[in-house]
């Protein structure tokens, strides 16, 4: 097979080769790793292992949890992007920054934080729980971490494409008689659906894998605060490898499933990776 340069500098064999070794050691050997630890497992202790009571239950809260989040940033991650391109306002540079302090901020940091504000003592706990709502130690604690680490990737995704979006489309259609709500179903959500798809669903991958931010504020209860990361970590401190392996070979499929359903959608729309 011949391959076909299509940059301008050489070195195709050089450089393939050194991609080849780097996601080896830093991707596939560990990987194979984990399936290989889990292999030690016969097919009925292996499935034994990754549907008992506990684990289906940190699947639950896991997918569940991450499902809620992404679509509350499908809302809510629109306005604050379409704010962000549309108008100008004081401060608009520092509302922009703060959209990325989920990345830049640790995990283990926002999961303190969130657990101070939501306990029943926090600032805003302790408004919350005389009208019976807690949050922290409980489901909805951990839609909130997740929901935090989960909007930077609906807001980036859409801020380029509102960027391309000619405002002189809206006003085309208002001067042919469409209302506001035509204009915005018809003509504004039909060109930001793919990258309103295509961030939602990376806001739902990235929750899926969360660890840091929820371990805080879930209270980590079986059965019902349980995320299965922290699930996975617990079998490892028992050493339980084999166990924690296993968990771990589900959620690998998982989120490669829901990564290449992702990378299919990109290819498909022309939207661009976040990284």
């Amino acid at each position: 097979m011949k391959f076909k340069s299509t940059g301008i500098l050489p070195g195709f064999g050089l450089t393939m080769g050194f991609t080849l070794a780097y996601l080896s050691l830093i991707v596939l050997i560990p990987l194979a790793a984990l399936i290989l630890k889990s292999t030690t497992l016969t097919w009925a202790q292996f499935v034994q292992e990754v549907t008992s009571p506990r684990v289906m239950a940190s699947y639950k809260l896991t997918f569940g949890a991450s499902l809620v989040g992404a679509l509350i940033n499908s809302v809510f991650g629109v306005i604050v992007a379409w704010v962000l391109v549309r108008y100008e306002f004081p401060g608009k540079k520092l509302v922009d920054a703060m959209v990325d302090l989920p990345f830049a901020l640790p995990t283990a940091v926002a999961g303190i934080t969130l657990t101070a504000l939501y306990a029943p003592t926090g600032w805003i706990g302790r408004l919350l729980e005389p009208l019976g709502i807690p949050v922290a130690y409980t489901p909805l604690g951990v839609v909130v971490a997740l929901t935090f680490i989960g909007l930077p990737f609906v807001v980036r995704t859409l801020q380029p494409v509102l960027e391309s979006l000619d405002p002189e489309m809206e006003k085309a259609a208002v001067s042919l008689g469409a209302g506001r709500w035509y204009t915005v179903t018809r003509v504004i959500l039909p060109t930001l659906a793919p990258a309103w798809i295509t961030g939602s669903s990376l806001a739902f991958a990235r929750a899926v894998g969360e660890y840091g931010s929820v371990v805080f504020i879930a209270g980590n209860m079986p059965m019902k605060t349980e995320i299965t990361p922290l699930l996975i970590i617990t079998k490892l401190e028992q050493y339980d490898y084999a166990g924690a392996t296993s968990i771990g070979v589900v959620m690998l499929v998982i989120s490669f499933t829901l990564l290449l359903a992702i990378n299919w959608l990109q290819s498909r729309t022309g939207v661009h990776r976040i990284h």
